[in-house]
């Protein structure tokens, strides 16, 4: 590694150097350079990058920095500069051959990595030192060779006339030097990769070395012989060498043959490289050269071919290589020439190859520079016979050979100047082929589906081969149809571009010459599409309306069976679209467009019921038609009249026909244009205020205006009235309908005037009835559509100035409307289907979303807000529309109880009245027949917070109404009052969880009420009475009642005078209803109740009133019935009811309770003595003083007892009457004294 030389010091790439002293190395071929950033193409040390091939071309000093001593060293030894090679030309030559057989040697040694670094020094000095030794000749020529006169007598100096022989010497020995080293081909084979040692230092094998020494020796060989013939201006002729002809070889003979043979070199190379690694589908991403500098090397031949054309009668490159490639394409041995290549398997595949890789060679200048604007020097001669060749061959074409032919034909266009007679060549192949699919059976071809989708797409592909660049896929994606296509794009934009419309006329009449009646007839579906794609192409390269007119033309003589294909309508219709991006008139096209479409719409709306394949061909054909005038409207810039002709009557038809599927693609269809004329109506408005002082300009937009007013109202004609009658079906997709009776609705706001007659003089606020405050609507619709409606703050602020002062009550009123109906769509369905689901997942997820969003907007309008504000309610956040409402409910309550006034009340209860509006009818649905879980959930809790939150509202004479339809259509229904039916199980349940809401506000109606209402106190105790019994649990466990809605009712009360009125209403209810002993017969469910009432008087403070009420009834079940259960649950009655009169009396006996006692004791104590004595005997347990004030009328009764048997004194009665008034203290036994007194008394 010693003797390696540092980094390089090149030379610049001016003309001339600058002024050093330095000496720079000699430029050769090397691909050791770093590349990673994809900018460079060649070495620095290369013969373009250093500026070694501009000063041959330009005769300039080769290396003017070397060689500039009197002694030069070469090949270790010292010479005379100015001298050695005239003295010593073949010593030095045969050094050069030694050091060349040394490289070779070094090939045989094996390049592990422990030798690597060492072959590389050796094989890299060799090569420095055999460079070196030619770049010396070609100074001696250029600087120290003297031209002498061959014709000149005077005697000369020995070295004078070694100097003279010097030219032939030099022919001589270069000769010999190519045949020793032979063909680059010959070569093994060289891996151009390269080890990298610990330093980053890249270090190659010998063979690498060789090859590119090689390259030097084959390319500066070319550089002596030019420089030789510039030198001495006269033909050299060798003295040892003859060529094949016979001839003494001379220096041009030797450039030749050597150019010759170094050309067919690199074909065989590229050729070696194409026939084992090149498929078709990767032509031109396969490049034929291995490295580099075999890339550089074309490059260097290129330009010093082309150069000695122009300057003598030498060949240019191009028909250097032209010769050779022509003999690949030779048929027989005979014809072919007598050179080194080898016949490739491809002979036209790979001239394609070659020749398009070669040519973009051109694109790099003298530097090495590549110039994508640089002009290339064509070989189109040689192109066009090759493309004849290609189509012409008799066995039959192969696509995925022509595909890559066709490829690389475009890219040459890409590179060269256009070529109409390439264009003609190809279209006399392909018009005797049109119905040909051009496929590859192996290779599904991705351009075909794309191109018969839509007109849209065709165009796009239209689009794609007019591209200036095209995809490098293109074999794969395109079939050589389209390939063609390509080609003929660019050559005629290009011709045109340069030489006007002349050759475009060219290209028309030969294209237009094939087509006649005749050839149209035979077209098959396949060649229609080619036949499409081909006019398209002409109409976007040329003249779009000549074009179009002839291809109308030529459609009228196709069979009557393709004249409704699918295919000739996108064909059509693609050119229609065409039109609209030129931005020209369209009013032709529109018209026969237009009436066709009528008459399909009619064929459809007939055969409505007919058989399914004419009403999908005719559906078809209608779908292609609404696609490509949709794009007409989103692409043109502005409307004109020829627009209102694309929607006529044929959209009524159609819209009547259509089944759902078929109604959401014309609806998409409506609301895109519907969007793009607001849009456009937009963008005028602006453009008025812009221009507000150019009349001219106001003018002009003012027409354009009317023009889109004519267009609104054709879609006002022939839509508007099929969507207001669909407003209560189910036909239309129910989002659609409502976004379209949105889209209707701004456009009205936005064109008034377009709107019918029916609509107006407001034509927004009809809309907004009609569709968003109307209660026969869908709830989905009505909230879909006020979404729209309320996001648009313009259209809320005009309402909010129309004199339209309900909008936003209204507004209200149909959100209510949209929660309380949220399940109403499931009726259908059945119950048991939702079961084990969350009730808003049996609400459509769109719909929530729906009603969400609906929420968030409503919160936004200033009378809500202004309701919340003054109510001092948090807004609730509008995730759950049911909170929300129910939070809306409250805060509506509570600022109608902040209000003050009476004029302020009145106005607020009508305001709360139209929130509602009909309100029942939103929730008659779910109390039919067919039952709703959830529905019934949701109603009777929303209802039950209403009652409650707006008590106050529904004590006003205005609103009570509406509280007893509430009542009897809720609570008390035919059915609850059926004894003998029962309630569905999802409606009890659903009363069983709000029926506290419902009897605390009819309770606060009743406290709160303007005059005393006996009707709704008859209705609160009507609905105690039900439901005290069917919520009461079926056996009577006091635990089990804690739930029990009447009791939570009671609970649940913050104010004290409805509670106390509810209690009471229940306390007449129990007494009434559920202790009438009727003879024998006992009351219903006793243990229920008596559990009830022990629960009611434990969790409520009962006041002594009441107990006075029950207490007759618990007395009886103890003294009546014997069942232990009854007894017990009496008994503990009885205890709670004495110390709650003992609580209630401040400890003194309750006048209420004696009374209730004596009357007892009046009313049994003739038959159930015994009994009697036993219960007071439990209640003078706890209160002693009730039993003592109740000793006289005891003491009474037995006697009249007595009396009335006639028996005497009951011995045993007496008995019992004394142990109770054992129990009465002092009391007591003064009483059992004075009986005992008394019967004394009577005994004497």
């Amino acid at each position: 590694m010693d003797n390696c030389p540092p980094a390089s010091t090149f030379l610049t790439d001016s003309l001339e150097l600058e002024l050093q002293t330095e000496w720079c190395n000699p430029p050769c071929f090397s691909c050791d350079f770093d590349n990673r950033g994809g900018g460079k193409h060649f070495s620095g040390e290369s013969y373009l990058s250093s500026g070694a091939l501009k000063r041959v071309i330009l005769n300039l000093d080769p290396l003017p920095t070397n060689f500039e001593e009197d002694t030069v060293e070469i090949f270790g030894i010292e010479w005379v500069t100015e001298t050695a090679l005239v003295n010593s030309s073949r010593v030095l030559f045969h050094l050069f051959r030694q050091q060349l057989y040394n490289l070779e040697t070094l090939l045989q040694a094996s390049c592990d990595f422990g030798k690597i670094s060492t072959l590389h020094c050796k094989a890299h000095n060799i090569r420095q030192l055999c460079v070196t030794f030619l770049h010396y000749v070609k100074v001696f020529i250029f600087r120290s060779l003297q031209v002498r006169n061959a014709e000149s007598h005077v005697p000369v100096h020995p070295y004078e006339t070694l100097e003279a022989q010097l030219p032939s010497v030099l022919v001589d020995e270069l000769h010999g030097l190519l045949l020793y080293i032979g063909h680059l081909s010959e070569l093994p084979t060289t891996n151009t990769g390269a080890f990298v040692n610990q330093n980053q230092t890249k270090l190659y094998p010998p063979s690498w070395h060789l090859l590119h020494l090689h390259l030097d020796i084959h390319w500066l060989v070319l550089e002596i012989l030019h420089m030789l013939g510039e030198k001495l201006k006269q033909v050299v002729y060798s003295h040892q060498f003859m060529n094949l002809a016979g001839d003494n070889l001379t220096n041009v003979s030797l450039f030749e043959e050597h150019c010759e043979n170094l050309l067919c070199d690199l074909i065989n190379l590229s050729l070696n490289r194409y026939d084992k690694k090149v498929r078709p589908s990767e032509a031109l991403m396969s490049h034929h050269c291995p490295c580099p500098c075999i890339k550089e090397l074309w490059v260097l031949l290129i330009h010093l071919l082309n150069h000695r054309s122009k300057w003598s009668l030498s060949e240019s490159f191009w028909n250097w290589l032209n010769k050779l490639l022509k003999t690949l394409l030779e048929k027989s041995n005979d014809q072919r020439r007598s050179v080194l290549i080898v016949q490739p398997r491809d002979p036209l595949g790979f001239s394609w190859w070659i020749i398009t890789h070669v040519a973009s060679f051109y694109q790099f200048d003298r530097h090495g520079t590549p110039d994508e604007m640089r002009q290339m020097e064509s070989n189109w001669n040689f192109v066009e016979e090759l493309l004849k060749k290609s189509i012409s061959v008799q066995d039959g074409i192969l696509e995925e050979q022509l595909r890559m032919y066709l490829h690389c034909c475009l890219t040459l266009c890409d590179f060269w100047e256009p070529n109409i007679a390439i264009v003609t060549i190809l279209w006399e192949y392909y018009s005797k082929n049109l119905n040909s699919s051009f496929s590859i059976s192996w290779l599904p071809l991705k351009g075909l589906t794309y191109i018969i989708k839509s007109p849209l797409s065709m165009l796009e592909m239209v689009k794609t081969c007019c591209c200036d660049k095209q995809d490098h896929d293109l074999y794969k994606s395109s079939s050589s149809y389209t390939i063609f296509l390509c080609i003929l794009a660019k050559v005629v934009k290009k011709a045109m571009k340069n030489n006007g419309p002349h050759p475009w006329k060219q290209v028309k009449g030969r294209i237009y010459s094939k087509f006649h009646q005749k050839r149209m007839e035979e077209l098959t579906e396949v060649g229609l599409q080619n036949f499409f794609s081909l006019f398209l192409l002409l109409a976007a390269v040329a003249e779009v309306e000549d074009v179009a007119s002839h291809v109308l033309r030529l459609l009228d003589f196709l069979k009557p069976t393709f004249k409704t294909s699918p295919l000739i309508w996108k064909g059509q219709m693609a050119f229609l679209l065409m039109y609209t991006q030129k931005n020209l008139d369209i009013g032709v096209l529109a018209e026969k467009f237009s009436n066709a479409f009528r008459e399909k719409a009619k064929e459809f709306l007939v055969s409505k019921n007919d058989e399914m394949g004419q009403r999908q061909t005719l559906w078809t054909l209608l779908s292609i038609y609404m696609d490509s005038v949709q794009e007409v409207f989103e692409t043109s810039r502005c409307l004109h009249p020829s627009h209102e002709k694309l929607l006529n009557d044929g959209f009524s038809m159609l819209l009547r026909a259509c089944q759902e599927s078929e109604l959401r693609t014309v609806l998409n269809f409506l609301q895109a244009v519907l969007a793009r004329i607001r849009s456009l109506h937009q963008q005028l408005r602006q453009e008025l205020q812009r221009e507000h002082g150019d009349l001219s300009v106001q003018s002009s937009l003012s027409t354009k205006e009317r023009h889109l007013a004519a267009v609104a109202s054709a879609l006002w004609r022939h839509f508007f009235s099929f969507l207001k009658s669909q407003r209560m079906s189910q036909i239309v997709p129910l989002s659609q309908l409502a976004d379209a009776a949105a889209d209707f609705t701004l456009l009205a706001m936005d064109l008034p005037s377009t709107a019918p007659s029916d609509l107006q003089p407001q034509p927004v606020t009809s809309m907004i009835q009609l569709f968003g405050w109307d209660d026969i609507i869908w709830p989905q619709v009505v909230a879909r559509y006020l979404s729209h409606f309320l996001q648009n703050s313009m259209l809320c602020e005009a309402l909010s100035h129309s004199g339209c002062v309900s909008f936003q009550a209204l507004t209200v009123r149909s959100w209510i409307r949209c929660i309380l109906q949220m399940y109403v769509k499931n009726l259908h369905v059945p119950d048991d289907s939702f079961i084990d689901i969350n009730p808003e997942q049996a609400v459509e997820k769109d719909y929530m979303e729906q009603l969400t969003e609906l929420t968030r907007l409503l919160f936004k309008l200033s009378e809500v807000k202004n309701i919340f504000s003054k109510s001092q309610v948090e807004l609730p956040i509008p995730d759950d529309p049911k909170k929300a409402l129910i939070r809306f409910f409250e805060a509506v309550g509570i600022t109608y109880g902040n209000l003050q006034t009476v004029s302020d009340k009145s106005a607020m209860v009508t305001k709360s009245l139209e929130y509602l509006g009909e309100i029942l009818k939103y929730i008659k649905p779910y109390l039919g027949k067919k039952v709703s879980s959830a529905g019934l959930q949701l109603t009777y809790t929303m209802m039950g917070t209403l009652v409650k939150s707006w008590a106050l509202i529904f004590a006003t004479s205005k609103a009570q109404k509406l509280l007893f339809r509430i009542i009897d259509c809720l609570l008390l229904p035919h059915t609850v009052l059926q004894q003998e039916k029962e309630l569905p199980a999802p409606m009890l349940t659903a009363i069983q969880k709000s029926l506290p809401l419902y009897l605390q506000g009819m309770c606060i109606v009743c406290c709160q009420s303007q005059n005393t209402n006996a009707y709704l106190n008859q209705l609160l105790g009507n609905v105690i009475e039900q439901y005290i019994g069917r919520f009461l649990p079926a056996s009577a466990h006091v635990l089990g009642l804690g739930q029990h809605p009447v009791l939570l009712a009671l609970k649940n009360s913050a104010s004290v005078p409805p509670m106390s009125l509810l209690k009471k209403c229940i306390v007449h209810v129990i007494r009434k209803s559920y202790f009438e002993f009727k003879g024998s017969l006992l009351p219903p469910r006793l243990a229920s109740i008596l559990a009830f009432i022990l629960q009611l008087v434990k969790e409520t403070n009962t006041d002594v009133s009441e107990i006075e009420l029950l207490l007759p009834g618990v007395l009886k079940c103890l003294l009546l019935v014997s069942e232990p259960q009854v007894k017990r649950l009496a008994t503990e009655n009885l205890q709670c009811m004495v110390r709650a009169c003992q609580v209630g009396s401040g400890g003194e006996p309750a006048a209420q309770l004696t009374s209730v006692f004596r009357q007892f004791i009046e009313d049994y104590g003739m038959r159930y003595d015994y009994q009697i004595y036993s219960i007071l005997e439990a209640v003078a347990a706890l209160d002693q003083q009730v039993v003592i004030h109740l000793v006289p009328t005891l003491t009474q009764s037995l006697k009249n007892s007595e009396r009335k048997w006639g028996l005497g004194r009951n011995s045993a009665q007496r008995e019992a009457y004394s142990k109770l008034l054992s129990q009465l203290g002092q009391v007591g036994q003064d009483e059992i004294q004075r009986l005992e007194n008394d019967h004394i008394e009577s005994m004497l």
